[in-house]
């Protein structure tokens, strides 16, 4: 028997996707080429070590993760409110006072900005805050770093703060990515917690993959190509469904509809097993010094907030550093110089683990940049996740079940007859 709906990838979009289709009552069916549910999700286990590749934490605010994921499920950890950011040759906490109102005396005696900076951060809390999503994305738009000069803020802010804070987000070191998106995300940093589930990022992925009906998904399949409504698998099957969804990442998707692909930004990310963490506390370690202090961006021990990420007595730290085109040995080099000047000799005992180069991390998000809507190619085809919405959790959820909801009421139209919901 044939599905009603093909979905092609297993990421969170297509996930999505299917959950709400099989909940209408409709049987969808995921075509996956990797062997694991997540597309750009991913946690690897080496040697007791888990591995996220690449930085990537969840947004706890995330309203359609809020509302598709079991977060106790998934004993979540927060990171701390705010980061710790090297300036010279110190480290600083930056805090959210707004969560931390007794770290205000010492929020305003960093030097991460001047006291103008300080204050113009409450009025940018309340411009990301005013108005629903669709009114945020429908506003004026700018770059972020011309939002942030527009406000007031001073250079040296941003340049020890916003840029390697949010360019650590966007994967955007010159911050050219949309105001809008810089402001949903400050929304989602101000409303929620950042934070990592005990077990690893891919956690996520499989709860969902879990709800699905035994053997919807089929693994280790690519699509070759997409024709009259059938897609057709590189080993030449050719599977038929009422409607096909295209729920993969950007360059797939480009390929399998025809079009040109989008840039994509990259990334690096060093693993390291150390003896013990450098410093204690679920903080995100900031490089407010630029480029002139080395190449890292921004570093994080996960195993601070989770020990199954580290075997005992072992400490896990994650390196960030822009770009993807670095040789990773001589990369390594300038990233240990860089360590020992912030953590002294102990790191020439850290152990390298991992070196993950993502030359595809993340889609840029330079302005233009809309909240997303239901994309149908033709009457047969239609299109989720990052090809039809801006790159995160929450859009990509979002985008997968817009898309299942309009094909709802398009098959039901067709009198399409649908079984006994399933949740």
């Amino acid at each position: 028997m044939h599905p009603d709906v093909l979905v092609i990838g297993a990421g969170l979009s297509g996930l999505a996707c299917a959950l709400r289709l099989q909940q209408a009552g409709l049987r969808p069916h995921i075509i996956e080429a990797a062997e694991r549910p997540g597309g750009r999700i991913v946690t690897d286990e080496r040697n007791g070590f888990l591995l996220d590749r690449g930085f990537q934490v969840l947004q706890t605010w995330y309203p359609e993760a809020r509302h598709l994921l079991d977060y106790d499920a998934l004993d979540l950890r927060p990171f701390y409110p705010g980061a710790m950011v090297r300036i010279d040759r110190r480290f600083h906490r930056v805090s959210d006072v707004w969560r931390h109102p007794e770290r205000l005396p010492e929020m305003l005696s960093s030097p991460v900005g001047n006291f103008g900076d300080k204050l113009k951060l409450f009025h940018l809390r309340q411009r990301a805050l005013k108005g629903d999503l669709a009114a945020l994305y429908a506003r004026p738009e700018t770059t972020a770093l011309e939002r942030l000069r527009e406000l007031g803020f001073s250079q040296r802010i941003i340049d020890r703060f916003f840029r390697p804070f949010f360019a650590g987000v966007f994967f955007d070191p010159e911050l050219s990515v949309s105001s809008r998106a810089f402001e949903f995300v400050f929304r989602a940093f101000a409303l929620g917690d950042t934070a990592l589930p005990a077990h690893g990022m891919a956690c996520i992925p499989r709860q969902l993959a879990g709800r699905l009906i035994p053997d919807s998904i089929d693994y280790g399949r690519r699509v070759e190509r997409l024709l009259d409504g059938q897609a057709v698998l590189a080993s030449g099957e050719r599977l038929r469904a009422r409607a096909i969804v295209v729920a993969t990442d950007g360059a797939e998707a480009a390929r399998l509809l025809g079009t040109e692909p989008r840039p994509n930004r990259g990334s690096t990310c060093f693993y390291f097993a150390a003896p013990r963490a450098p410093f204690d506390g679920p903080y995100l370690v900031l490089n407010g010094n630029g480029t002139a202090d080395g190449p890292i961006n921004s570093l994080l021990c996960p195993s601070n907030l989770s020990a199954a990420y580290a075997p005992t007595n072992n400490a896990l730290v994650s390196v960030n550093v822009f770009g993807a085109r670095h040789n990773p040995d001589a990369l390594e080099t300038a990233v240990r110089k860089q360590l020992v000047s912030w953590y002294g000799n102990e790191v020439q005992h850290w152990h390298r683990i991992a070196v993950y180069r993502l030359p595809a991390a993340l889609p840029p998000q330079s302005p233009p940049v809309s909240a997303p809507a239901p994309r149908q190619v033709s009457d047969w085809l239609w299109v989720c996740g990052e090809y039809a919405a801006p790159p995160s959790i929450h859009w990509a959820l979002g985008s997968g079940n817009a898309v299942a909801d309009a094909l709802v009421g398009s098959l039901r139209s067709a009198g399409v007859r649908t079984h006994s919901p399933t949740s």
